[in-house]
């Protein structure tokens, strides 16, 4: 597989385990589908695995736990995540630490190699419950990660690009960067049900900054939450983001099939293609998606009439 360089992390390969899948967010899957495709995705040259503890409520952080006994492959990098919601910042530091603690007892290690901001980051004029607001996170996160990365517990952190557009491009020009950011990537620039923002959705522009910062990009929702799959294999209600996309992504299941491929492995080898996306993090749940993914890889980027074709449909 090919290897990409993510920042200041240094090499990954080109596709990231997510840990969505594996913790059953995107459908049922048993434990021992989800074990069999970790290991089955490192024995296929995966390097990174992306976990959170909201994954399955853990679930995911317990398959990879499980997978290895605390002893991983060469190699092999780990990361875990932590929402703070709306919290006084004085609070901050001891929740992430909490967090931490009881993800690395789920994965069985003493150390992961970059822990996440999962918040939505949002400006100071605009607090939501969910949301952590750029003072708090310059204040306060920024600092505890710091102090966390100093007692070895992890070796960077980073933060999760789906907050407030406006927001996350301030953090990513911060004097003090992050290590790495999740963007979405994918060919409607669409994070369906995540883009909670009052603001219109620009995530080309946080990938560009993010380049321009030495800021690894790991890209998120590839296929936009099965939108960009033949058929989403979980009932939603009609109204629902992922739902509406995927009546807007139905040009491109038409240029599928004129191009004799599926929709899925379509629409991840666009995003494995994408400008400065360093690392595509995949929601496969078992061994057959995770197979049409790393197929996908191996036939190398788009090349510039296939990706035009497919801009084109989308802005019909």
């Amino acid at each position: 597989m090919e290897l990409r360089n993510l920042g200041k992390i240094g090499q990954v390969s080109a596709l990231t385990l997510g840990g969505g899948g594996i913790g059953a967010v995107w459908g049922e899957r048993s434990r021992e589908q989800a074990i069999a495709t970790v290991l089955d995705a490192v024995n296929h040259g995966i390097t990174l695995i992306d976990l959170a503890p909201s994954y399955g409520n853990g679930e995911a952080e317990n398959v990879v736990g499980q997978a290895f006994k605390g002893d991983l492959p060469s190699g092999i990098k780990v990361t875990t995540k932590c929402q703070l919601r709306n919290i006084p910042g004085e609070e901050i530091y001891s929740q992430l630490i909490e967090s931490l603690h009881e993800s690395l007892s789920r994965l069985q290690l003493n150390h992961v190699d970059i822990f996440l901001l999962h918040s939505n980051i949002i400006p100071d004029s605009d607090l939501a419950e969910n949301g952590t607001s750029l003072s708090t996170y310059t204040d306060y996160v920024i600092p505890a990660f710091e102090k966390i990365k100093t007692s070895g517990l992890i070796s960077h952190w980073g933060i999760t690009g789906i907050g407030w557009p406006s927001a996350i491009n301030t953090a990513l020009e911060e004097q003090k960067k992050p290590a790495v950011v999740q963007c979405i990537a994918n060919l409607l620039d669409s994070g369906g049900g995540l883009d909670r923002s009052p603001e219109k959705p620009n995530p080309r522009k946080a990938i560009e900054l993010a380049h321009n910062n030495n800021v690894g990009v790991m890209g998120i929702r590839a296929v936009q939450a099965g939108a960009l799959t033949d058929k989403i294999d979980r009932a939603l209600p009609n109204d629902h983001s992922e739902i509406l996309d995927y009546a807007k992504a139905a040009p491109f299941r038409a240029l599928a099939k004129e191009f004799g491929t599926s929709s899925a492995m379509l629409a991840h080898r666009y995003t494995l293609s994408m400008k400065n996306v360093d690392t595509v993090v995949l929601g496969v749940k078992n061994q057959n998606e995770l197979q049409e993914c790393l197929d996908a890889e191996s036939l190398g980027n788009l090349s510039l009439d296939e990706i035009k074709a497919i801009d084109d449909c989308i802005s019909v």
